[in-house]
């Protein structure tokens, strides 16, 4: 990335905090939900150049983030809202959307084209989103 990537990134992860404050939960910790927002504006940058997006997460970083998730029962969370899935639709989105594994590597886990694995993870996504705007 470039000096310029790199303002447009910190740009549209502030803008994205902004419009998105009002899903913080005061009660949880901030860190690892503006570094999921972080994440997610690079990546985009970065596709929108053409190039594939490996972000390398030290040890330490990575310990700390699962332990404020498990404190905080995001853990808990996200299996109640994963528990709405079926099965397959469940594996889907925790391979790829949790655990970080490529669209590749899941649909080789799962036995599926890797096409049919994102249409199916959007569909998914979308379900999510859908209950999840209900229950609010």
């Amino acid at each position: 990335c470039g000096d310029r990537d790199v303002e447009d990134v910190v740009q549209e992860t502030l803008l994205a905090i902004h419009l998105k404050r009002h899903t913080w939960r005061t009660a949880e910790p901030i860190g690892p939900w503006v570094g999921a927002i972080a994440r997610n504006k690079l990546i985009d940058v970065l596709r929108r150049r053409g190039r594939r997006a490996e972000l390398p997460m030290d040890d330490e970083l990575e310990a700390t983030l699962a332990a404020d998730a498990d404190e905080s029962g995001v853990s808990l969370d996200v299996e109640r809202v994963l528990s709405a899935l079926a099965g397959r639709q469940r594996d889907i989105v925790r391979l790829v959307s949790i655990e970080g594994h490529s669209a590749r590597a899941a649909a080789e886990r799962l036995g599926m084209s890797e096409g049919a694995l994102r249409v199916a993870l959007h569909r998914c996504l979308r379900a999510l989103a859908a209950r999840l705007k209900d229950e609010r």
